[in-house]
């Protein structure tokens, strides 16, 4: 039996950031009254409430934070991925980014190092998903 894997779902809040990575690009938000890049996609500024956030590019390039090999599947929709290099990359701009590490064998893999984002199409779930790999 084979299960069809789960995709985000876009809503108002979070559809600059996946309309972004449909185009290549990585965009976030700023809060001018942090003076700090947000991740994940909100309505108000963590620690101040303003609503003076503000979608700004960065380059995406980040620093691996933590990573796992996952050698068992979290469910049967991904059953056919494994092992799965799950990871937290730091972006340049501060926030942290759980994904994936892609491109890379288990052993190679080191925190600190360098990395840089990948693009996967999904053009039937109309959605793209962001990944890592080596910089």
């Amino acid at each position: 039996m084979t299960f069809a894997r789960p995709m985000p779902v876009k809503t108002p809040t979070t559809a600059p950031f996946w309309d972004a990575l449909a185009q290549h690009r990585v965009m976030i938000q700023y809060s001018p009254s942090s003076q700090s890049y947000v991740f994940y996609p909100r309505v108000l500024a963590p620690r101040t409430l303003a609503d003076d956030l503000q979608w700004r590019e960065i380059s995406g390039m980040g620093t691996l934070y933590t990573y796992t090999v996952a050698r068992r599947p979290v469910g049967p929709h991904f059953a056919d991925s494994v092992p799965a290099l799950l990871a937290v990359v730091e972006w340049d701009e501060g926030p942290r980014f759980s994904t994936e590490l892609v491109n890379v064998a288990p052993a190679d893999i080191t925190i600190g190092m360098r990395v840089r984002p990948v693009f996967f199409d999904y053009p039937e779930h109309d959605i793209t998903m962001l990944r890592y790999e080596p910089a």
